[in-house]
């Protein structure tokens, strides 16, 4: 035993004579003991604001509305009794980002809310109004009215230029406690797989991010915003070392169309396509599994006239990398309409660069909203042309076409047969349907029975009805 301990110590021993060598020189002074980060905390955290939200609820009082038994059998007929009005309180983070009172926080914090309000670090309080909202990126804008009073500022860094590795700090305001400060570090970028938001692209952090943070800031050591706090993951409500936060290089390009236009207008590509695997690297003669193989392409889209192909692999935008759908449709929606987009491709094993101007996403061919009615799979639907701007709306892959469902009522003919809304029209009794009219004639013809194609998430699937 005493020989163990004599090694133990002649190990700890060895362990700090190799510090110096390592570039950790042991603290000689004071200061040097004292290091911290209250300068960055007092230059950033005035800037940070907690968020209430107020929400008024209507309940029915009818007790048979929560019987299981009863909404077995009755489903939505039954009585839904007196309405009965009940206020439901929320709380999160924001972050003040221009002079005049420009408040950036996520959608999930402000969604639903009547009303909205901001309380300073140094607890001046002010009514805020929504300017806009954002469901797909989880960003809203708030504006309140300092009047003469100055605001605290916590300006904008660039997100692009992090590393993994680097300081950072997260500011917000944790179960209702009050503001409060963590630290860590950027243990992952560009996280992609991350099922939180359309647009994601997430800086990952250990910081410790809890309930009540969302909408804080993440802050580097220069006294720069480079995140906006969004979600944790977490089995049991705490934070576990993993937070995720939207890059300032998203809430850029949000900011300026909310305040710009009240919304968000986000560029078109005209193509989409899926990951490059091991097996897809294998076939198409590259070294390693690499961007993303066009598979799809628009015809009077952007990425058509600048000579993008099926085929193609992009390997990066601007410069930046990307290595799936997920993480080139974020570089795209950090440009903006307008905007140049250089695509890196590779294509018969040479590699080039293709120039596309983005443009906001057209409404051609136009929607004609259409209810199904009649006998048919599609009756107690509505569907409507596929263009790109409902297909952003939707979610839907920019380049595709056709006819989309865009509701399905309880209890209809498609309801029961699981037609869902998103799904794309592709056939009907071998008919192709390319447009609202095509649908419309073909449904309205007597059939014996149906065959009917859709796509779903990417996938075809076929119903036969009757017949």
């Amino acid at each position: 035993m005493p020989a163990l301990r004599l090694s133990s110590l002649f190990a700890a021993l060895a362990l700090v004579a190799a510090l110096p060598a390592w570039g950790q020189a042991v603290p000689t002074s004071r200061p040097q003991i004292q290091q911290s980060f209250s300068p960055v905390v007092k230059q950033t955290a005035p800037a940070v604001v907690n968020i209430y939200t107020k929400r008024v609820v209507r309940t029915a009082t009818s007790p048979l509305l929560n019987d299981p038994f009863f909404r077995r059998f009755f489903g939505d007929q039954l009585p839904q009794g007196m309405p009965q009005e009940r206020v439901q309180n929320s709380l999160g983070s924001g972050v003040i980002v221009t002079p005049d009172g420009t408040v950036i926080t996520n959608h999930h914090v402000v969604k639903g809310a009547d009303e909205v309000t901001v309380v300073l670090a140094d607890r001046r309080e002010f009514e805020a109004k929504l300017l806009g909202s954002d469901e797909r990126s989880d960003l809203a804008v708030l504006k309140i009215d300092p009047g003469k009073d100055a605001l605290p500022v916590l300006p904008m860094g660039n997100s692009d230029a992090l590393e993994v590795g680097d300081l950072v700090i997260a500011i917000g305001n944790p179960f209702g406690v009050g503001q409060t400060v963590t630290s860590g570090i950027v243990s992952a970028l560009a996280r992609t797989n991350v099922g939180i938001t359309d647009y994601r692209s997430f800086i990952q952090t250990d910081a410790a991010i809890n309930p009540g943070n969302s909408g804080g800031a993440l802050v580097s050591m220069d006294g720069k915003l480079i995140g906006i706090n969004s979600a944790i993951f977490s089995k049991g409500g705490g934070s576990n070392g993993i937070g995720f936060a939207i890059p300032t290089s998203l809430v850029r390009t949000v900011l300026a169309s909310i305040k710009e236009t009240g919304k968000v207008v986000r560029p078109w590509l005209g193509a989409s396509g899926q990951a490059v695997t091991s097996e897809l690297a294998q076939a198409l003669s590259l070294s390693r599994p690499v961007g993303i193989l066009i598979n799809n392409i628009h015809k009077d889209g952007p990425a058509a006239r600048a000579g993008l192909r099926p085929g193609d692999v992009v390997v990066s935008i601007n410069e930046h990398e990307v290595d799936d759908p997920e993480g080139m449709r974020f570089r795209l929606a950090t440009l903006g309409p307008g905007a140049d987009a250089h695509l890196t491709v590779l294509r018969d094993g040479a590699q080039r660069v293709l120039n596309v101007r983005l443009i906001a996403p057209p409404e051609s061919p136009a929607r004609e909203v259409t209810e199904v009615g009649g006998a048919n799979p599609f009756t107690g639907s509505v569907i409507a042309n596929l263009n790109p701007a409902l297909a952003e709306e939707l979610g839907l892959e920019s380049a595709a076409i056709g006819v989309v469902v865009l509701k399905i009522k309880r209890g209809s003919i498609a309801h029961r047969l699981r037609i869902e809304p998103g799904d794309i029209i592709l056939r009907i009794n071998d008919q192709a349907i390319a447009s609202v009219t095509d649908a419309r004639r073909v449904l309205t013809r007597e059939a014996p029975g149906w065959a009917i194609m859709v796509e779903r998430d990417g996938e075809k699937l076929s119903l036969q009805v009757g017949g």
